[in-house]
């Protein structure tokens, strides 16, 4: 009952990012040739999801519009874990104070920049496509990711175990990806949850001002920007690639959740029974109480002749 607790969760996650994944990887291959437009803003005419601005077909935009957002949030995303982990561990774990801040004050100053505000900025020198729009996602994302790694590996790089790894001449990549970076597996692997979120934030926000797709691409974004105009008129154009997109940050997040709370929930070896009292076998001998004389067997010391006595025996 405890495992089917915490798999709830899980499949609903699947489920939910599933539908968007399905759409962005198999949509491309359903889409078919297009049809003849129609009047902007309708429902019905053979459109099952009605006609968007220019009067193309919605269902059709949709099975195509989904592969430039979901895959290069997952691109960017991978991207920026694939910088940020090693700079974080390789901090972490080095002894020189002087390597640390090399690794980390530069960060810093990339971090102090606001994200969509240096996309806007490099975009306006360059036109970036799909890949140009990964990268610079990524790029401002790892100053993020690198602090938390660094955050999280820390505690696990101050263990005595790291120093015998070290002691017995393993390698750095053992120590850092096989010790460390197993003992930080949980944080990573949350803060990569909300992370794509984040990310799918940055890539459909630039979308939505044209950075990296054109103004009229089959694309989940660009479809809310340029069909917000007929909401009240034809709302599914707006509405359905919207939760496309929200169900695909709700579902990684539930996957995340519960991958992390079934791990939590493991059984553990049952601890002793606190209030069990020790039996008198189970003290050992060195820590029993030695045995008290009675007082009536004592010798009355206030009589002179049994000190002569005890004096004595003494002897």
């Amino acid at each position: 009952m405890r495992t089917a607790g915490w798999r709830r969760p899980g499949l609903a996650g699947l489920l939910t990012a599933g539908v968007p994944l399905l759409l962005a990887l198999l949509g491309p291959l359903l889409a078919g040739e297009p049809g003849p437009r129609s009047a902007s803003f309708t429902l019905g005419g053979g459109h099952w999801l009605g006609t968007d601005f220019v009067g193309r077909d919605v269902g059709r935009q949709i099975l195509l519009g989904g592969q430039s957002v979901v895959l290069v949030a997952l691109a960017a995303t991978a991207l920026a874990y694939a910088v940020a982990v090693p700079l974080g561990l390789a901090a972490a774990l080095t002894h020189r104070t002087w390597l640390e801040e090399l690794l980390m004050r530069p960060l810093d100053v990339l971090l102090a920049v606001p994200s969509l505000l240096l996309i806007l900025l490099v975009a306006a020198v360059f036109s970036p496509g799909a890949a140009g729009l990964a990268l610079l996602v990524a790029l401002v994302n790892i100053p993020d990711a690198a602090r938390i790694v660094r955050a999280a590996a820390s505690e696990a790089a101050a263990r005595p175990a790291v120093e015998a790894l070290r002691m017995q001449g393993e390698t750095w990549w053992r120590t850092a990806i096989g010790y460390v970076g197993r003992s930080a597996l949980r944080t990573f692997a949350a803060d990569a949850g909300v992370r794509l979120t984040g990310v799918l934030y940055l890539v459909a926000t630039a979308a939505f001002l044209g950075v990296g797709v054109e103004p009229d691409a089959a694309d989940w974004a660009v479809m809310v920007d340029r069909n917000r105009t007929g909401l009240f008129v034809q709302p599914w154009a707006v509405v359905v690639p919207a939760l496309l997109i929200v169900a695909l940050s709700m579902g990684g997040n539930l996957v995340v959740d519960a991958v992390l709370g079934g791990e939590r929930r493991r059984p553990v070896a049952a601890a002793p029974d606190a209030c069990h009292a020790p039996d008198a076998s189970d003290v050992p001998d060195a820590l029993a109480v030695p045995d008290v004389p009675d007082v009536a067997d004592m010798p009355d010391l206030s009589d002179p002749s049994d000190v002569a006595d005890v004096k004595e025996e003494r002897r």
